[in-house]
């Protein structure tokens, strides 16, 4: 698994949804999630620590947590199948670990009012996350340039 963060909130140009960008810690890759526009809301306030003068929902998740002496461990997004990510809370409570199913742009919300690690698993990170371009070591790049320089139809043999 890999521990990420929330890099930015956008909207995707093609459906104009909001979408959050999630980085990992070395910055070398990103994962874009679709989410609604009150998750979209949800996420900037916890990011912009914006006073509301009502308790939102993740805020009332946060206080019940709190309340019955459990702590959110961590959000882990496992899965994707069909275009729809799949995550889950880690919740400790009373010494042992809950797993409780979430989808993620809620747990995200969660995790940053409880200040809890967001985690990705290396099949997503494998499947879905773009590589960050610039990370790519300009020697390895001049190399590939000359390998592509030098090659040959000759080489392309059956």
């Amino acid at each position: 698994m890999r521990q990420m963060k929330v890099d930015k909130l956008g909207i995707d140009l093609l459906t104009h949804d909001p979408v959050v960008i999630l980085k990992d810690l070395d910055g070398s890759h990103y994962l874009p999630i679709l989410i609604g526009p009150f998750e979209a809301t949800a996420i900037a306030l916890a990011l912009e620590g914006a006073p509301v003068p009502r308790p939102l929902s993740h805020d009332l998740m946060r206080t019940i947590l709190e309340t019955l002496g459990a702590s959110l461990e961590q959000v882990v997004i496992h899965d994707i199948r069909d275009s729809t990510f799949f995550a889950k809370l880690l919740v400790r409570t009373n010494g042992a670990i809950q797993e409780i199913d979430t989808r993620p742009s809620d747990g995200i919300a969660l995790a940053l009012r409880m200040q809890a690690p967001i985690y990705v698993t290396d099949k997503i990170i494998l499947e879905e996350a773009t590589a960050d371009k610039s990370a790519i070591d300009e020697s390895e790049m001049s190399k590939f340039k000359k390998f592509l320089e030098e090659l040959k139809p000759s080489d392309f043999n059956r």
